[in-house]
Order: C-alpha cells, then structure tokens, then sequence
C-alpha cells in the first residue's frame, strides 16, 4: 500500500483545506497520515478518521539552533514512516521537508507553494537576508529528479523560474484548494444597510488597514457595515494586534468579528467580499464568495487577480489604495443589479474551473507522475 503523508505548519490548514484531498486519498486505497505541530483540530482530524503525527516546529523563529532541530525532527520521522510520497504546504515544511526526506530517502515529494508570503512581500533590511537565505535553501532543496513543486499562479511560478531555483518539467499549476460546491451556494441578500466583509487573518498583508481607510470614507456618505471576519496570528511578523483592532471598533470605522466558523452564513449575509492584499497564491476565501454569488473588490496582484474576472464576477483595484478601494466598493454599492449578475457569473466560473473535485484530481495526476519518477 503507498503510504503518503501531508505536512503542513498548523493543523487548522490541514484540516481546512486538504481533509478532502486526504479523503480522497484513502477512498483510493493509499495509507494517509496528516503531519503537523500540535492545535485546536487535531481532535477533528483523528474524528474524521485520520492518523495524525506531530512535528513541532515554530512559524516565527529564525533561530539556527531551533531550526536545525525541526529539520531533525522532521527526517526522523520520514525515517521512521517510511513514506513512499510526501506532500508539503507552505515555506517551512516546504523548505525544512523536503531537506528531511532527501536525507531519509523519501522517493517522491511534492511541494505546494501556496504564495510567496511574508518574506517576499516585505522589504526590511531583516528580511532581505533571510530572503536571500530563503532562496538559497529554495535552490539546495528542489534541485532533486524526485521534487515536483505545485504553484496556485504563474506569477509565482516565473518567480522560481526566473531565479532558477526549480527545473520547469518539475512545476505544475493548480489553482488553490478547491470549493465544496455543495456547502457555499448563492442565496439572495439580505435586507437591511448593506454589509462588506474582509474574511482573512488579521494581517498587514492581506490589507486590512487599506479597508479600515476606505471604510472612513465611505462612511462619511451612506449607510454602510463594513466588517473584518478573522483572528490574529501572533506567529506572522505581520499580525495586527487586538488593541488596534478594538481601537477601529470604538471608533466606529469597521465591526470585528473574529474567527467564524460558519462561513457559509458569513458570505450569505454579505453584499460585497473584498480582500485588498498585497499578493497570495489563489484565496480561497475569494472563490467561496464567489461560489456564495458574492461579488469581489479585490487587489491587481499575482492570486488575486487570478480570483477575478474584471468586471465581470468583480473589481480588481491597485494594491495600498484606500480611495479606489472605496470607490470601487461604492461602485457596488449604487448597483444592485451588478452586484447580483457579478455573483452569477462568479459562481458560474467557479463551478467550471474550482471544484474540489476538478483540484484533487490534478494533484492526484501530479503524485502519479512523481511516484512514476
């Protein structure tokens, strides 16, 4: 029986956003374990019947001492499993993964790069050395017949190219996660003063602030909710602490409602989604709005833009740019009409090219390939 194991920085990704995948996995007869550092869904993983193993790892630190260990910790156990094929999700276990089963002798990794993040959006002298290490890292691990590298956009995919950092027969598109169709479908709005939702982590980079601004103006003209719908992450150098969230709230500028577990509800009693980033690999919670019938006020960056169609399921605007951002948001805002033929077609586009389904089987085509050498 192949065995394959999923390695991810925090239990909540896997669970969230590769269980169907694992799913999958088992209904085809693979040995399935889902690796991790220890969290909140563990429980829920071993509930949905799924061999969990721990990896304790940071996402912050920069410690050569600490890092080396999670290295370490990683080989020893792909030493022990004896994985026929790994699959990594995001930089770390990306990055310290794919070094361990090298060593262990691991036959087949993949390695999905679900956007550049926080190192290759900032530009800090701090982070322009790491990045630098990073890359180097990138070029030591992927260089291997036995890696094939998963990319969400072809902007992130050039970026690697371009550098040389991975080989192009080794990289695949595929975009995002996929949607559970079933669970977000389209539901007329509701009535009252219309609401805008921003559903992510509360980060610098995925522009919270830029909506925070925009909401002052728009504010200052009609009647209109604006919230932010998401927790912090104290483990991302770009977190935005609860104080000033709270502070926004008092003010009056935006509504703060946490981590939600019923997204569904959240996109159905939305009129407008947006998600002003500063870049991502494909936002999931863009193709769930539109899979809801939400139109989308998102950023011109490399994930976003592939999320929309520009006037057609939404609104692509510049990146750090309060006044457009508003102004687009307005512009939904006076159109009622546009807004529902935006969630039409959006919905429409997901159904065609984001399914669940259609995602896991084109990485079920890429472990194939690897697992074929």
């Amino acid at each position: 029986m192949t065995k394959v194991l999923l390695v991810a920085n925090t239990d909540w990704y896997l669970y969230n956003f590769r269980l169907t995948l694992a799913g999958r996995l088992r209904a085809c007869g693979y040995d399935v374990a889902l690796v991790s550092p220890a969290g909140a869904y563990v429980e829920r993983i071993q509930e949905a019947g799924f061999r969990w193993l721990e990896w304790p790892v940071s996402r912050q630190s920069m410690q050569p001492f600490r890092e080396s260990a999670a290295v370490w910790r990683l080989y020893r156990l792909y030493h022990r499993e004896r994985p026929d094929l790994v699959h990594h999700f995001t930089a770390k276990p990306v990055l310290y993964g794919t070094l361990a089963a090298r060593l262990a002798g691991v036959r087949a990794v993949v390695n999905s790069i679900t956007g550049l993040g926080y190192l290759f959006i900032q530009n800090s002298l701090r982070v322009r050395l790491v990045r630098w290490w990073v890359v180097q890292l990138y070029r030591l691990a992927f260089h291997h017949p036995g890696v094939a590298v998963i990319y969400e956009n072809e902007a992130d995919r050039a970026f690697f190219l371009e550098r040389r950092l991975v080989a192009p027969a080794q990289t695949t598109i595929i975009r995002g996660v996929g949607v559970d169709l079933e669970k977000f479908q389209p539901a007329p709005e509701v009535d009252g003063a219309p609401l805008v939702i921003l559903p992510a982590r509360m980060l610098h980079d995925k522009g919270v602030g830029v909506l925070v601004e925009a909401a002052r103006r728009l504010k200052q003209e009609r009647a209109v909710r604006v919230a932010l719908v998401g927790g912090n992450d104290r483990g991302n150098p770009a977190n935005i602490s609860e104080a000033t969230l709270r502070a926004w709230v008092e003010e009056g500028a935006v509504e703060w409602w946490g981590f939600r577990g019923d997204m569904p509800e959240v996109y159905r009693q939305a009129h407008i989604v947006t998600l002003p980033s500063l870049g991502e690999g494909l936002p999931t919670v863009l193709l769930e709005a539109a899979a809801s019938g939400r139109p989308i006020v998102t950023t011109d960056v490399p994930g976003c833009r592939e999320a929309v169609v520009d006037g057609v399921t939404g609104i692509l605007v510049p990146p750090n740019d309060p006044l457009a951002l508003a102004a687009a948001i307005e512009k939904l805002l006076d159109d009622p009409a546009l807004r529902r033929k935006m969630g039409q077609n959006g919905r429409q586009r997901v159904v065609d090219n984001f399914s669940g389904e259609q995602i896991v089987s084109e990485t079920m085509t890429v472990y194939n390939k690897v697992l074929k050498g």
